[in-house]
């Protein structure tokens, strides 16, 4: 029989990003099974509350939230968008879940196709920009001065291409010294 286990224990000894794997829905279909997805989905929801245990990803998370409750609904901008698509909001959660913890959390907005734009602006000059939709595949672009490239990648929902966490920290380590040397 399961025994109930508490947050903090729960993330310190299993680790956030392996009970994650546990919380997504798979081939098992016993009761048991079930069972444990949604024991391992209440621990996380109930960890992503806490400032404490989950840092920035706290707010990022509840501002998805809140884009995703003020575009629910086809054509939010008056110009025949669709509604924010909510396995777009899933694979944009999850996104923010397998950041590295050092890294800034991103600004959101609302693209008119229903997916969710995250982006990483130091300047006009100097961003990185995703488009997270309701596929594994997604969108980037980035411009970094002279130098900018797009691209697709493919994400599993757990780990970011080691491409677009590159040019993620290119352009955040760059604001960072920017910062510093001010």
């Amino acid at each position: 029989m399961l025994r109930p286990v508490s947050t903090t224990v729960g993330i310190c000894c299993l680790g956030y990003a392996a009970l994650n794997t546990y919380a997504l829905p798979g081939s098992a279909i016993s009761e048991e099974a079930a069972s444990v997805t949604r024991a391992v989905s209440a621990l996380i929801r109930d960890a992503e509350k806490s400032q404490a245990l989950f840092g920035s990803k706290t707010a990022a998370i509840s501002q998805l939230k809140l884009l995703v409750n003020e575009c629910s609904q086809p054509d939010w901008d008056g110009s025949g968008a669709f509604a924010i698509d909510p396995l777009a909001l899933l694979n944009a959660k999850n996104f923010i879940r397998a950041l590295p913890e050092d890294i800034p959390m991103p600004e959101f907005a609302p693209e008119p196709d229903g997916a969710i734009s995250l982006d990483w602006i130091h300047s006009r000059h100097r961003f990185f920009s995703l488009s997270i939709g309701s596929s594994n595949r997604f969108a980037y672009a980035w411009l970094d001065g002279s130098d900018k490239g797009h691209g697709v990648a493919r994400y599993d929902g757990h780990n970011i291409p080691a491409r677009v966490l590159a040019e993620i920290l290119s352009i955040v380590s760059q604001a960072h010294a920017s910062v510093r040397a001010t």
